[in-house]
């Protein structure tokens, strides 16, 4: 395998999802397992939901939603498959503490708790300096 992880390539990494600058919400890959995944993103000022120097719910959201996507991007890329797009099929449950401000480094724990049929139930984690700021339960679903 020619990317061995962690990696923060920023090639590499958009390679693994559907979506393109300037609506990137993950910078690095940092663990992956089959039910597993830690991605991290930095907040930067030019950011599409930085308002008045804070990244809003909205983007914390996002972010969550394209780690996921990294898991299934990477899990293809293993496969030597092409990733497919994917769509927030519900958000069961969302709650975020804290709003990360221009230069935070967010870290997602992503965990699978069951995948059939192309739609895929995880528990998703988000961490500020160590802390818990975010967590949510979604439904995605690829195409």
């Amino acid at each position: 395998m020619k990317n061995r992880l962690p990696t923060s390539d920023k090639d590499f990494v958009e390679s693994l999802i559907p979506q393109r600058h300037p609506f990137v919400m993950v910078h690095e890959l940092t663990e992956y397992s089959e039910n597993h995944l830690i991605s991290q993103f930095e907040v930067k000022e030019d950011n599409i939901f930085v308002q008045d120097g804070v990244f809003q719910a909205s983007g914390l959201i996002e972010h969550q939603a394209q780690s996921v996507a990294l898991h299934t991007g990477y899990k293809y890329y293993l496969l030597g498959k092409e990733a497919p797009t994917g769509y927030i099929g519900a958000i069961k449950s969302f709650e975020a503490e804290t709003l990360p401000a221009i230069g935070d480094q967010l870290k997602s724990e992503v965990t699978i708790l069951n995948e059939i049929m192309g739609v895929t139930l995880v528990d998703i984690v988000t961490k500020l300096n160590g802390e818990i700021i975010a967590r949510s339960q979604m439904k995605t679903a690829v195409k």
